[in-house]
C-alpha cells in the first residue's frame, strides 16, 4: 500500500494468478512517480499468442509504460497523451517482436493515471477493463473492443448472455495486430474520497457483476479486496479459469 504526503492516501493493491492455464501471460504493474508524490500509473496487460508469445507481448506493454512514465513530468505533461503513447508505442514494439519470433504476440491493455490533483485518465484496448467506483456504486467502465460487445451494442445479445457466448474471446481491437489499436481515452476531472479505480483482465471480471465488485472494493481495504476478488474468481472458475490480473487503487483521506 502506498502512502503519500498530500491530503489523501492512495491505497493500492494488485493481484495476479495463473488460473488453470499452463502459462502466465498476464502482467500487472503499479508505478509511483519517482519525483512527484501522489502521481501513479497502473497497468494491466493480458497477453495472447503461443506459449511465450503472449507473455512477451504483455512484458512489452509494461516495459513501455515504465519507460514513458520515467520521462513523464506531471507538472506540465498531458496524462491523456502519456496513455495514448503507451498504447501506440507498445503496439509498435509488439509488432517488431513478432518479426523476430514464430509466435503471433498480441496483448490487451487497461491502464489509468492518477495525478496529485486527483484528476485521472483512463485508456484500454481489447477486453481488459477499467472500472470507476464511487463507494459501492459503479460510475463508469470501459467498453470492450470485442465481437460480443458489438453484438450487445446492436441489441443482439444481452449483457448477461454475452459472458457465455461461444465467441466471447474474439477481440475486435488489441495491441500487436495488423490494424491500429483502438484509442478510447476518458478523463475524470477529480476523484473523491472513497473512489476506487480497478483495472483487470477478463479472467477476473468475467465472474462478477459490477454490483458485486463495487460491494467488495467499498467494504474492504484494497489488499483484502484484491484477495477476495481473486479468491472468488478462482472458486467460480471451477477448474477452468483463465490467467487473471488486477490493479486496484482507492482514494482515502489521511487519518
Amino acid at each position: 500500500m502506498a502512502t503519500v504526503s498530500v491530503p489523501f492516501r492512495l491505497g493500492a493493491a494488485s493481484g495476479l494468478h495463473r488460473g488453470d492455464r499452463s502459462y502466465q501471460q498476464d502482467q500487472v504493474e503499479i508505478l509511483q512517480h519517482r519525483r512527484v508524490e501522489g502521481a501513479l500509473l497502473a497497468i494491466v496487460a493480458d497477453g495472447m499468442g503461443g506459449k511465450s508469445g503472449g507473455r512477451k507481448a504483455a512484458d512489452q506493454v509494461l516495459l513501455t509504460g515504465v519507460q514513458l512514465f520515467e520521462r513523464f513530468a506531471p507538472e506540465h505533461d498531458d496524462a491523456s497523451e502519456l496513455l495514448r503513447q503507451l498504447v501506440q508505442e507498445a503496439h509498435l514494439m509488439i509488432k517488431l517482436t513478432a518479426i523476430t519470433s514464430e509466435e503471433e504476440p498480441h496483448s490487451t491493455v487497461a491502464a489509468f493515471y492518477i495525478g496529485p490533483d486527483l484528476a485521472a485518465d483512463v485508456i484500454h484496448a481489447g477486453d481488459s477493463r477499467v472500472y470507476h467506483f464511487r463507494g459501492a456504486e459503479m460510475m463508469r467502465r470501459t467498453i470492450d473492443h470485442s465481437f460480443v460487445q458489438r453484438l450487445i451494442d446492436e441489441g443482439k445479445v444481452s449483457e448477461e448472455a454475452a459472458n457465455n457466448h461461444p465467441q466471447a474471446n474474439l477481440l475486435t481491437g488489441c495491441l500487436g495486430t495488423h490494424a491500429e489499436p483502438p484509442l478510447a481515452p476518458w478523463h475524470i476531472e477529480r476523484l473523491q474520497f472513497g473512489d476506487t479505480l480497478l483495472a483487470c483482465s477478463d479472467g477476473l471480471w468475467h465472474y462478477f457483476t459490477p454490483k458485486e465488485i463495487g460491494a467488495i472494493v467499498h467494504a474492504l481495504p484494497p489488499r483484502e479486496a484484491s484477495e477476495m476478488l481473486v479468491g472468488k474468481a478462482r472458486q467460480r472458475a471451477r477448474g477452468g479459469g483463465d490467467n487473471l490480473s488486477m490493479v486496484l487503487v482507492r482514494i482515502d483521506p489521511l487519518p
